[in-house]
């Protein structure tokens, strides 16, 4: 009797610590929801810082171990491999991408693997930024960024990790004439084959036909309109990007008021929701390119495509590949992500299938292990040691 009583006291002090604390996290959630937002506190040193985009770099001084997700403590290396790492966002969406929170950020795990590791950020593009296109990104840009990185580093050679339109950006660049300084890449969730499967492709294929129609039997080209008139606002890739899960946008304010006494599950979900309420426009010189040339041309999945006056080749990518795609991805099925193997030069390359659906591959509770750890355990045997110097031969530009 006296237990059934300890424990009708226990559970009733329970019930009320938890109610107290719904009462605070809920006048936070909505007076000072900006209190419960963790994403983008990681310190950094900005070594590059252009019109649009710039270059952080991640060093983690003063610490001597992070949080993971799961409540452990990874201690930092502090022997920096040779090669640096850059990770490559998307377009469309803020720069927090990869440093979510403390303990869900893959700028921290990644230094704290003993990589230098760097992070492009590709601004917040308004309507006189309508005109640039992936020429601008995957060429220009991308350039300018790793010649910043090369220069703080003192490396030749990087690593590229980039996730959905960031992994692709990456193979673009790797794959113009004479950029041979890129040693390993590794993507995640990155379109090619528009005809392989996935919601990406299906929209691709929707459209194949009718753009052909017009094309053949009229004068209307994408490029001769003004750009402006395409501009696609940040809310538009807020809605794309929840219509690949309308269930779960909804239930998850459910699971909010469940687990509002929960301190932790209440800043991740304010957090996650932020990041995905506050994403940002695609300049329409970037959706035409990927409308003609990637989704009705398929152009990715012949090994290349037109960059402005230059071609970029997939063959001419002979570094090391590590490729991911995520098992529930409606966007980038595993074969449309898979098809980049067979069309670049590399010898080293591996696929692996890994969980969680287009966020959740680069995001999710499980991303950490099957995805960042597999990546940084590939990386670090392939960054071991800088190449032998070849005094007679000068390095290329970047």
């Amino acid at each position: 009797m006296r237990k059934l009583v300890q424990r009708a006291l226990d559970q009733g002090l329970e019930l009320n610590e938890r109610a107290a604390a719904s009462v605070v996290n809920g006048f936070d959630w909505l007076f000072r929801r900006q209190n419960l937002v963790k994403s983008g506190q990681t310190e950094f040193e900005l070594i590059h810082d252009g019109d649009l985009m710039s270059v952080r770099y991640y060093s983690l001084d003063g610490e001597d171990a992070i949080t993971l997700a799961d409540g452990s403590a990874l201690p930092i290396q502090r022997r920096q491999h040779a090669v640096p790492l850059v990770l490559v966002p998307p377009l469309g969406v803020t720069t927090e991408t990869f440093d979510l929170m403390p303990n869900r950020s893959l700028v921290r795990y990644m230094a704290a693997r003993g990589f230098q590791t760097y992070l492009i950020c590709w601004g917040k593009p308004r309507r006189r930024h309508a005109q640039l296109n992936m020429q601008d990104y995957a060429d220009r840009m991308m350039g300018e960024a790793l010649a910043a990185v090369r220069k703080h580093s003192g490396a030749n050679e990087v690593s590229l990790m980039g996730w959905c339109m960031g992994g692709l950006l990456s193979l673009l660049h790797a794959g113009l004439p004479r950029k041979r300084a890129i040693r390993n890449i590794v993507t995640v969730a990155s379109p090619i084959d528009m005809r392989g499967g996935g919601l990406v492709a299906g929209v691709a294929q929707v459209i194949n036909t009718p753009a052909k129609l017009i094309r053949k039997y009229t004068d209307l080209r994408l490029n001769v309109l003004n750009p402006k008139v395409f501009h696609a606002p940040g809310w538009v890739t807020t809605i794309a990007f929840k219509l690949t899960d309308p269930i779960g946008s909804v239930t998850t304010y459910w699971d909010l008021v469940t687990k509002l006494w929960d301190r932790e599950f209440v800043e991740s979900h304010t957090t996650t929701s932020d990041y995905l309420n506050n994403m940002l426009a695609y300049p329409a010189g970037v959706v035409g390119d990927m409308l003609v040339k990637v989704a009705i041309d398929n152009k990715l999945a012949s090994g290349e495509i037109e960059l402005g006056q230059k071609l970029s080749r997939f063959r001419n990518i002979h570094a090391a590949m590590f490729v991911f795609a995520g098992d529930r991805d409606v966007l980038v099925s595993p074969s449309t992500a898979e098809g980049i193997l067979d069309l670049v030069g590399s010898q080293d390359k591996r696929f692996e299938v890994a969980p969680g659906g287009h966020m959740g591959v680069i995001l999710g509770a499980t991303a950490q292990q099957a995805v960042w750890q597999k990546s940084a355990d590939w990386l670090a045997k392939r960054s071991l040691h800088k190449p032998k110097a070849k005094p007679k031969r000068p390095l290329q530009p970047s």
